[in-house]
Parts: C-alpha cells; sequence; structure tokens
C-alpha cells in the first residue's frame, strides 16, 4: 500500500469528531477518560456473570490462537468458537463479528500493559517518548495480531466503533499522565495523531514495529517543546 492510498484508507474512516479542533476534541477526550473506571477492561459490558466472562476470555484466547496459525484471512467467529468449545450462536452473542472480537483483543491487551514510570525529574520529552514506545510495541512480538488489529479497527460497525473509543481514551489518558497536568491540549491531540498514525504505518507494512520507537522519540522532540502554557 503506497503513501496516498494510505492516506485514503485513514480519512475515509475519520469520524466527524477529527475536524474538531484539536484543543476541544482533547479536552472533552479527556474528561471522559477520567470519568471511565480502569479497575476492569469489561468497560464495553454490562452484567455478565462470572460463567460468561470465563466464557468471553475463552473466546478471546482462541482468537488469538486462531490468528497464529491460520491468519486474519481465514478468521471467523465460528472458527473461534469451535476452538474455544463454544456453540457459534454462543459466540455471536458476545462478539457480533471478527473485527469487533479481534479490537477486543487489542483493547484487553492495551488495559493490561503496565503503565510507564512517569518521573517528573525526567523531561517531558523523556517521559512522553517512554510512553510511546511502550504503547507502539504492545503488539509487536505477534504480527499475525498486529496486522489483524490494523484491518479490524477500521470496521464501521458499533461495536468496534466504541471499542475504538475506549482504546483512544486510553491512550490519551497516558499520554495525558506523561506530559503532565498542564499540557498543552493541542500537543496532546497531535501526539495522539502521531501514535495512531505511527501505528498504521507498522501494520500495513511501511515500516517496522522495531522501527517505532526511534521514529516515534523523534516526533516527540519536534512536538513537545512549549508544552505548557
Amino acid at each position: 500500500m503506497d503513501a496516498a492510498n494510505l492516506a485514503g484508507l485513514v480519512s475515509g474512516h475519520m469520524s466527524s469528531s477529527a475536524i474538531t479542533p484539536l484543543r476541544e476534541r482533547t479536552q472533552v477526550g479527556a474528561s471522559t477518560a477520567a470519568a471511565q473506571s480502569l479497575d476492569s477492561p469489561e468497560r464495553t459490558r454490562s452484567g455478565l456473570s462470572a460463567k460468561q466472562s470465563r466464557t468471553v476470555e475463552s473466546l478471546i484466547g482462541a482468537a488469538v490462537e486462531e490468528l497464529r496459525f491460520g491468519g486474519y484471512e481465514h478468521l471467523t467467529v465460528r472458527n473461534v468458537a469451535r476452538r474455544a468449545g463454544v456453540a457459534p450462536a454462543t459466540a455471536y452473542t458476545y462478539f457480533t463479528s471478527r473485527e469487533h472480537l479481534v479490537t477486543e483483543v487489542f483493547w484487553r491487551r492495551l488495559w493490561a500493559l503496565p503503565e510507564t514510570p512517569v518521573d517528573r525529574r525526567r523531561s517531558a520529552v523523556n517521559r512522553v517518548s517512554a510512553t510511546m514506545s511502550d504503547l507502539s510495541l504492545l503488539v509487536a512480538d505477534e504480527p499475525e495480531l498486529a496486522s489483524a488489529c490494523t484491518a479490524a479497527m477500521l470496521a464501521t460497525d458499533a461495536e468496534v466503533a466504541l471499542l475504538r473509543d475506549r482504546i483512544g481514551a486510553e491512550m490519551r489518558r497516558r499520554l495525558a499522565s506523561a506530559l503532565g497536568d498542564q499540557a498543552d491540549p493541542d500537543v496532546l491531540g497531535t501526539l495522539e495523531f502521531v501514535i495512531s498514525g505511527a501505528l498504521m504505518h507498522a501494520g500495513v507494512g511501511h515500516l517496522t514495529y522495531s522501527e517505532l520507537p526511534l521514529h516515534l522519540a523523534r516526533a516527540v522532540q519536534l512536538v513537545v517543546p512549549g508544552v505548557t502554557k
């Protein structure tokens, strides 16, 4: 995929919020993220019993195994259900599509990612670069999953959109923590574009995931100076 096609792919899936001024959009997003509980990855679900939660976990684990052996091209909810020992009809009550399932995998990996230590004695550039590095390498060791996540999270169905918002809010929260309380919302919004664009480039093969931390550190050096008002 060339750069022009990549740009078209990204722009074709941008929501109307993407053209909202960065300062306004980031302030709203930060408030939303702060209001959400971080004690469970099940924020997109409610009222699950212990048995139902175990079923969801089984399906998620089976999806990762299916991706390792067959890749995203051959992934189906039905195949995942079979591997998990779950009836297909039951699987579809939790995941409406393979895109929904794969995006849920990414969301749970992100939620489980340990917080990057924030040492205020270090510069904002160093703090943000470390956070960016951790985020960029989240699925770097699992190429099939990484490729699947890139494709799945561009889906337009409501379940994926909800998870995509959760993922964006969590990344925004971590970046805001690295920047500090007085971070300029425009800088925070720009960093969101940087990390999402970097992950897209790696996901479609323009860069390797191992190259991302260096590229991101260079971008942070250009963006972060003057982060405070």
